[in-house]
């Protein structure tokens, strides 16, 4: 890698995006990208793990149409309001102008909980919780990044129905905990559930928890969100069951909305080094790669051999493993295999060919063991379930670093310019604070992003960094992607 991460982390991230081959900008519709099958191989994975962790507290897959008739996006009064400006529409097929137009989908309640009104008859229909893993569009106007924001974007949906409010709350609670589970547990990534405030919620929820990451130039990504619905879509799709009295009662609704290719973008920018990539081992396309080292100039069929021979048994042992027998330089074949992330090198020269003793070196941590023939299996193994420990921590000590406070504007713009998440005493989350929230904008670039969910401190004798009316809540304050 040519550009440091830390001295230039857009032109770091640009460039490892184009030589790690993860995607490519140029295809010919603006805000499209192509995603290259080093980063599919990955979020395949990614989507596998969450769809069991899905599946895992009772949530079935489906899939659902990508076109959604006008006429299902109008019935949400403030659903339509927050989308309409970023939906792609359908007006023709066949060459013949289409009787209704047709949204392609940007988020699915509009075509789904049309169908969860004919599923849905009785409490014994209840709960109902599916899954959908899909692409949405959206007509960004903001700048696209692959991977950070795009016109076409991969991600589940979850959207489940529940006979009681109480129900819904439960389920946002572990939807929160999936993304504990998956996104920092399994992937590395650390970040805060939040709060949104009411001005910043999904639209036609009641309220909304987003999970934000911290990006090594100091920018909030949103990662999962949750949505506590209410009764909301419930009523505008009749949503509703019967119970034991026979009345008709609507539904209580959340939806779940984990990005996967985001997720990817907040993967390599927490985990990658000036070197390129460093993944995850249950995530990396190869895990091990085994490297043969002829002396200079020389081309050995026995060094080869064993190569060979050791790809095929780390294999057997469920392994992802390449074997670069190309005429590169070892040296060229270190940075190769370091650049796409390969968990794990074992080389091969002539003197491990003479001792069956095998250097292995560790992409992480960069140290080197010698390792036998017939413990290399369970070496690497090892090393790859210690891997997540050491991204995790290292991630974690970072992620805490940027966690900041501030009492005066001035102090507030100083540490998002630091690249700071700024914890400050604010008047209220309701829309009445929404004119402090765009002068916090306005003055420092800095967004509102909420309250912490997992946070119950109230502010005490405190007042609002902006009007000075007594504060009735902390929130947390970022610059944002």
């Amino acid at each position: 890698m040519r550009v440091k991460k830390d001295a230039n982390f857009s032109e770091w991230y640009t460039e490892l995006i184009k030589e790690a081959e993860l995607a490519d900008i140029r295809y010919n519709v603006k805000g499209f990208v192509v995603f290259q099958p080093w980063s599919v191989m990955s979020m395949m994975k990614m989507y596998r793990m969450y769809e069991a962790e899905l599946e895992g507290t009772g949530h079935l897959p489906a899939w659902f149409p990508a076109l959604i008739p006008e006429g299902n996006f109008l019935k949400e009064g403030e659903h339509v309001k927050g989308f309409a400006p970023d939906v792609f529409w359908v007006t023709e097929a066949g060459g013949n102008p289409l009787e209704e137009k047709l949204a392609m989908r940007p988020t699915s309640e509009t075509s789904m909980y049309q169908m969860y009104s004919l599923w849905i008859q009785g409490k014994k229909d209840l709960p109902l919780k599916i899954y959908h893993s899909s692409q949405v569009w959206r007509h960004e106007t903001k700048a696209t990044r692959p991977f950070i924001r795009s016109r076409e974007f991969y991600w589940i949906e979850a959207h489940d129905a529940f006979a009681t409010y109480e129900e819904s709350v439960a389920q946002v609670k572990e939807d929160m905990e999936m993304a504990q589970n998956v996104i920092h547990g399994k992937f590395g990534v650390p970040f805060v559930f939040f709060c949104r405030p009411q001005w910043d919620k999904f639209p036609g929820a009641l309220n909304t928890y987003a999970a934000d990451c911290m990006m090594p130039d100091g920018k909030v990504l949103q990662l999962p969100s949750t949505h506590l619905l209410g009764q909301n879509f419930a009523k505008a799709f009749d949503v509703k069951y019967q119970d034991e009295s026979g009345t008709y009662v609507h539904c209580w609704q959340t939806c779940y909305g984990p990005a996967i290719s985001r997720i990817y973008a907040a993967i390599i920018s927490t985990h990658g080094d000036d070197k390129g990539l460093v993944l995850p081992f249950e995530l990396a396309p190869v895990q091990v790669v085994v490297v043969p080292i002829p002396k200079k100039g020389e081309k050995n069929e026995n060094l080869d051999k064993k190569a060979d021979e050791i790809g095929k048994k780390l294999k057997e042992h469920g392994l992802r493993v390449a074997v670069d027998k190309s005429d590169n330089t070892p040296g060229f074949k270190y940075n190769h295999w370091e650049l796409k992330g390969a968990c794990v090198r074992v080389e091969v020269g002539m003197r491990e060919l003479e001792s069956n003793e095998f250097v292995v070196a560790n992409r992480v941590t960069g140290e080197k063991l010698t390792v036998k023939a017939d413990k290399l299996a369970g070496e690497i193994e090892k090393m790859g379930t210690h891997m997540i420990s050491l991204l995790k921590k290292k991630a974690d000590e970072k992620f805490a670093a940027t966690l900041a406070s501030a009492e005066r504007m001035s102090e507030l713009e100083k540490a998002l310019k630091a690249g700071k998440l700024v914890k400050v005493a604010f008047c209220t989350m309701e829309m009445q604070g929404k004119a402090c929230a765009d002068e916090v904008k306005s003055k420092t670039a800095g967004d509102v992003r909420g309250t912490r969910y997992d946070a119950h401190e109230k502010p005490k004798e405190k007042r609002c960094i902006v009007c000075g009316k007594p504060a009735a809540e902390y929130v947390y304050v970022a610059r944002q992607y």
